[in-house]
């Protein structure tokens, strides 16, 4: 971890024993480690016990959803990550179950894929702790676990993708087929009413880069096979019966309800923005995934504190230094920041 360009109050000891349940970050706000090796101190005590009451080894794959940096595509899930994450993985000892501490932004759907594969080479049972964010590819990565996570705070994104558009910003692919459809409903409306095709429609069409559209479709297909293929493999495995008592639960209807689930995580249409954020409750009331709550567990308090205490001190990190990412563990650390960023 990293304490450069923090500003310098009294340095203390420890950041998590100054720490105060409810008010995880505002109680540390104003304080400062007293050195680079309590902050890492902190971290590694903090997730050794989220590991004590899951009593399973933990990982944490965490972006910068905090703040807003120069080069935000630094947040994102992308190839740079590959092998941090993999030699992460590989350090473990395989066994039956690990969690994945996640916060992203989102990013690459086809690193993801990477992700589940290295995880899941080394471990029966996946499941995936969101104490805040985990949006877009994000969103899909957790599709991959057997279990989903979630805090009150915490929320999910649709996974329509995106591409970047000729300005640089991040368009919906899918709203490019809508507009096509709009220009071309408009146009052909001219058209009977035997009146020119309007100039604006014209303009709209001639900016529609022809292979991001025909990206639109591949893409959006893509990521609903791989979200319907993670849910029916690992989310939906464990569904056997339509409740206690009940009939079974077919393969067949695994497959469609994965299949529906996938395609309405991915309709543009329905959320309207990319970054629209899906509650828990929404999750399982309208889309019909379980999410499984922390304060609900076995463990209850005990979980739903240690999540939060941990997110306190990644959320501490983002806020006041240029860190876009960090992937740790208690064995491994990797921490890329944004060099052109001002603190």
């Amino acid at each position: 971890m990293t304490t450069a360009n923090i500003p310098q109050p009294p340095g203390v000891p420890s950041l998590l024993d100054a720490m105060k349940d409810g008010q995880e970050y505002g109680s540390i706000v104003a304080l400062r480690p007293q050195d680079d090796a309590s902050l890492t101190a902190d971290f590694d005590r903090a997730i050794a016990e989220l590991e004590r009451v899951r009593e399973r080894p933990c990982v944490c794959y965490v972006g910068n959803l905090v703040k807003s940096l120069p080069n935000g595509h630094l947040t994102a899930i992308t190839p740079v990550d590959h092998l941090p994450f993999t030699e992460m993985i590989d350090s473990l000892t395989p066994g039956p179950a690990v969690d994945v501490f996640l916060t992203t932004p989102g990013g690459s759907a086809e690193q993801v894929a990477i992700f589940v594969d290295a995880l899941r080479r080394r471990f029966g049972r996946v499941e995936f702790l969101v104490p805040y964010m985990a949006m877009s590819a994000g969103t899909l990565w957790a599709l991959s676990g057997d279990r989903i996570w979630m805090d009150e705070r915490a929320y999910l994104g649709p996974i329509d993708p995106q591409v970047p558009s000729r300005d640089g910003r991040f368009v919906p692919l899918q709203s490019l087929i809508a507009l096509l459809g709009a220009i071309g409903q408009d146009g052909n409306e001219a058209l009977a009413r035997g009146e020119d095709v309007p100039w604006h429609l014209v303009a709209a069409l001639q900016q529609i880069d022809s292979k991001e559209l025909g990206s639109a479709i591949t893409a959006t297909e893509y990521v609903k096979n791989i979200a319907a293929g993670f849910l029916e493999r690992f989310k939906f495995n464990g569904w056997t019966t339509h409740a206690p008592g009940g009939a079974a639960v077919t393969a067949a209807e695994r497959t469609e309800r994965a299949l529906k689930v996938a395609g309405s995580l991915a309709d543009h249409g329905r959320w309207k923005a990319h970054g629209h954020a899906i509650n828990r409750d929404v999750l399982w009331n309208d889309l019909r995934v379980e999410i499984d709550h922390p304060e609900a567990a076995k463990s209850g308090a005990a979980f739903q504190r240690e999540l939060r205490r941990l997110w306190a001190l990644f959320f501490y990190v983002f806020e006041k230094s240029a860190v876009a990412k960090i992937i740790t563990s208690r064995s491994y650390r990797f921490v890329l920041s944004d060099p052109s960023a001002s603190v």
